[in-house]
């Protein structure tokens, strides 16, 4: 059954907007009834001001440098507190458990995926791959014109594999030791990297959490189900959008010859047998998937037990590298100086702790009754595709994480072009400005007083250009998708 059935059809409202963060979960109850709608009962109301509050403390980390995952995780705790109070009066107090023991088991999937594809990349960190690789760029002999191409392509065919922070970070590390005082380059060419990184994570599970999210969830349409290689039909919108204002930043930018320099880093023993590891992952995910109609984590779990004894073997064969360790000039470290549980205690838990605190926030706050609210006024009222666009455009303000949730336990009924524009839309939309993606405000950072929230916007109009282009590319070249 869908809740919005017996929901009022509603116009489009700066509430609704805001009710967007805030989906449903689809629950069947044991009585055959469903839970009635508390949206405008005293629970609905304290439980949209907590999660309202708790996500300006999110929106803020960059000036109070509070944690994120923090007042999520407290707002999640006391939102399920109000329903449980609310509904007990209801006799919905099964429901209301087997409502949040289901957000459990969503937020487990995607969590432990996640971690397993966060320890694979800890262990190239520190095995050294991406600093041998910024030392390749940095001894390339190229100039700064052929860098910000180079160093943007990087960026759009890494961030597919591995996420875009660490893609964006890597490339980031390269800009700065080539640019010196080009403070012009270094700003087009971190714009570039945030720009190609979303648009790299958007065709691949592998590559952003929203696109996790949907390949994860099965989705099926009247055009099949939304499966791994269903998400390269994004492949060339999501290369519009990069290209687009790639091109017209490149006009500022000169031939110049690098100014700076760097430290010089090798890979470390194994480290290409970890990198060839981490794709075999991949591949078992997707197996598992495709073939065994297993949850993708199956697969990765079982990708990181390759990891763990391939960690085993190190040890195992200390000494045994093949060059000597205590040549300073290859900088080689130990070859047994891993251990996958420390990579996966390196793991982004804030992320990770966020996540568990947006999952639980949004499906209680759903569970009160938002998600027939925004469907009727975004889905049914504005229709499919202006409502996909809004996405990727408030996806720009907020996180992506809580507005792809809310799309997804809204289940809208759309054909997978539709499915397939949301992905596109909530991935690079985060490009519009430098606080709309967790690689624009990582690099805010790295490269502190020169890439900032107005430079970025300067170029906003060259983005949005980018964002328009790649959707209409996308209603073009997969209509029949439509």
């Amino acid at each position: 059954m869908n809740r919005m059935s017996w929901l009022p059809s509603l116009a489009p409202t700066p509430l609704a907007l805001l009710a967007l963060l805030v989906p449903s979960l689809s629950i069947g109850a044991t009585g055959g009834e469903l839970p009635p709608s508390l949206a405008n009962h005293w629970a609905g109301y304290a439980a949209i001001a907590i999660f309202m509050m708790a996500y300006l403390l999110v929106m803020s980390e960059e000036f109070t440098h509070l944690r994120k995952s923090k007042p999520v995780i407290l707002a999640a705790g006391l939102i399920w507190a109000i329903i449980a109070t609310a509904y007990a009066e209801f006799g919905f107090s099964v429901e209301v458990e087997h409502a949040v023991r289901h957000n459990l088991l969503e937020y487990a999937e995607l969590m432990l995926f996640l971690l397993v594809a966060m320890t694979y990349i800890n262990a190239m960190e520190e095995r050294n791959v991406f600093a041998a690789l910024r030392t390749w760029l940095i001894k390339s002999g190229m100039n700064l014109y052929q860098l910000f191409w180079v160093t943007g392509l990087l960026a759009f065919l890494i961030s597919p594999v591995a996420d875009n922070l660490t893609t964006a970070l890597l490339m980031c590390a390269v800009v700065l030791a080539v640019g010196g005082s080009d403070n012009r380059f270094v700003l087009v060419a971190c714009i570039n990297i945030v720009v190609a990184a979303n648009a790299g994570g958007s065709f691949s599970p592998f590559g952003d959490i929203t696109t996790l999210m949907v390949w994860q969830k099965g989705i099926e349409t009247a055009q099949g189900t939304i499966d791994f290689k269903v998400f390269f039909a994004l492949f060339v919108p999501a290369l519009v959008n990069w290209l687009v204002p790639a091109l017209l930043m490149s006009l500022t930018v000169s031939k110049g010859a690098p100014q700076g320099g760097g430290h010089e880093d090798y890979m470390k023993c194994g480290a290409k047998r970890i990198v060839a590891l981490f794709l075999l992952t991949i591949v078992s995910a997707v197996s598992f998937h495709s073939f065994l109609n297993l949850p993708p984590v199956i697969g990765m779990l079982t990708g990181l037990a390759y990891l763990q004894f391939f960690g085993y073997y190190l040890k195992m064969t200390e000494g045994r590298c093949g060059r000597s360790v205590d040549d300073e000039s290859e900088n080689l470290g130990s070859p047994v100086a891993f251990d996958v549980f420390s990579r996966i205690a390196r793991a982004e838990w804030d992320t990770l702790l966020f996540f568990y605190g947006v999952v639980l926030c949004v499906g209680g706050l759903g569970f009160l009754g938002f998600l027939g609210m925004v469907s009727e006024a975004m889905y049914i009222g504005w229709g499919a595709t202006n409502a996909n666009i809004a996405v990727g455009l408030l996806s720009a303000i907020v996180d992506n994480i809580p507005v792809m949730f809310a799309v997804l336990t809204m289940m809208p009924e759309m054909p997978m072009g539709q499915w397939l524009l949301v992905t596109l839309t909530a991935g690079v939309g985060g490009s519009l400005l430098s606080i709309g993606s967790a690689a624009g405000v990582a690099l805010m950072g790295q490269a502190r007083g020169v890439y900032t929230f107005f430079g970025h916007l300067k170029w906003a109009p060259a983005i949005a250009l980018g964002y328009a282009a790649s959707i209409a590319v996308h209603l073009w070249i997969n209509a029949s998708l439509f």
